[in-house]
């Protein structure tokens, strides 16, 4: 992506936590202007290493106006949201209330500032189980718990409120499974209680956690084990640049697929982890989970084509080895 030839002003809300801080470091490498408003509910302050923080919720209408009234971003991208599949099918209406409820704020407060350009940080988890793979945008939109459902929701306001509106256009990525760390080691993944398999097994690895679960391992696919698509953090983070601008081009709303097109088990990624690692850490396998479709590989040849979007670390090692150097460092770090 080209450097902008003076800073350009953006907003993301979200940006402290896992992803979104991702973004907001690459957004400042390329020379924007970022400001992040985020609760930090998930998320940490520390994590922000461009801009400024307002910490605000997106529930806070006044605030949230005031900021954007104030800070005159060109564009929004929005990344706050509760994201696990479980806690999801458990606590509908959280995911309800702070994916869809909070994002129909978010997009009231654009409207009332004046502010037309909004990436939006979706899911896979919208197609549900599709029934061809690899998916592509154009795939049925089925999600299977209310986390997809949720953001399904907020797709169809986005593309709603541009049908009626010819001054708001929009971009909405589906991310498939994203894992890795910054390559050098300045952020990654830092929950407190992690769901996502590959951090799960690395701090199983080193003793955080006593043995990593794993869900399911008679679905139909090639060793009973979910399949899915990972994506190494920091590409996201480039597509994410990539989508800015081309939307800031001046080109129309559309939806991209986030993934490399090829998939890995379950099995897999623990037998890449114990490699990564040389720690033959404990295994138990269990029932399934409630709300995980069996496979998911992302068809990514539009956003390739389209935003000319190039990955550098599609290679699931890779991935591993980057997410391994940053927990080792958070051990460092907690000592």
């Amino acid at each position: 992506m080209n450097r902008p030839s003076s800073p350009t002003r953006v907003v993301v809300t979200g940006g402290a936590g896992y992803i979104g801080s991702h973004v907001v470091l690459a957004l400042g490498e390329a020379g924007y202007d970022v400001l992040t408003y985020d609760n930090l509910s998930t998320g940490n302050r520390d994590a922000i290493l461009s801009g400024e923080l307002v910490v605000g919720d997106l529930a806070d209408r006044k605030l949230l106006a005031r900021t954007l009234t104030e800070f005159k971003p060109v564009a929004v991208l929005h990344f706050a949201a509760s994201i696990e599949v479980g806690e999801s099918v458990a606590d509908p209406l959280k995911y309800y209330r702070n994916n869809s409820v909070n994002a129909l704020n978010l997009l009231e407060a654009l409207q009332s500032v004046g502010i037309g350009q909004l990436i939006f940080s979706s899911t896979a988890a919208v197609y549900g189980n599709p029934t061809q793979l690899p998916v592509t945008e154009s795939a049925p939109l089925q999600p299977i718990n209310p986390y997809g459902a949720s953001k399904m929701m907020t797709e169809r306001f986005l593309a709603d409120l541009a049908q009626a509106n010819a001054d708001f256009r929009y971009i909405a990525l589906r991310y498939f499974n994203v894992a890795g760390a910054d390559p050098e080691t300045r952020l990654g993944q830092d929950y407190a209680n992690p769901t996502h398999l590959i951090t799960r097994a690395l701090k199983t690895a080193l003793g955080i956690f006593p043995e990593l679960q794993v869900f399911g391992t008679d679905y139909p696919t090639r060793d009973g084990t979910c399949v899915r698509d990972y994506i190494h953090v920091a590409d996201l983070a480039q597509a994410h640049l990539d989508a800015l601008n081309h939307l800031t081009a001046g080109h129309p709303s559309s939806v991209f697929n986030c993934g490399y097109g090829h998939g890995f088990s379950v099995s897999d990624v623990v037998a890449i982890a114990k490699k990564v690692t040389g720690i033959d850490f404990p295994v138990v396998k269990t029932a399934r989970r409630e709300g995980d479709p069996a496979e998911l590989i992302a068809g990514c040849d539009k956003i390739r084509e389209q935003l000319r979007w190039q990955p550098r670390f599609d290679d699931l090692e890779i991935i591993l080895r980057t997410a391994w150097e940053w927990e080792k460092k958070l051990v460092q770090r907690d000592a």
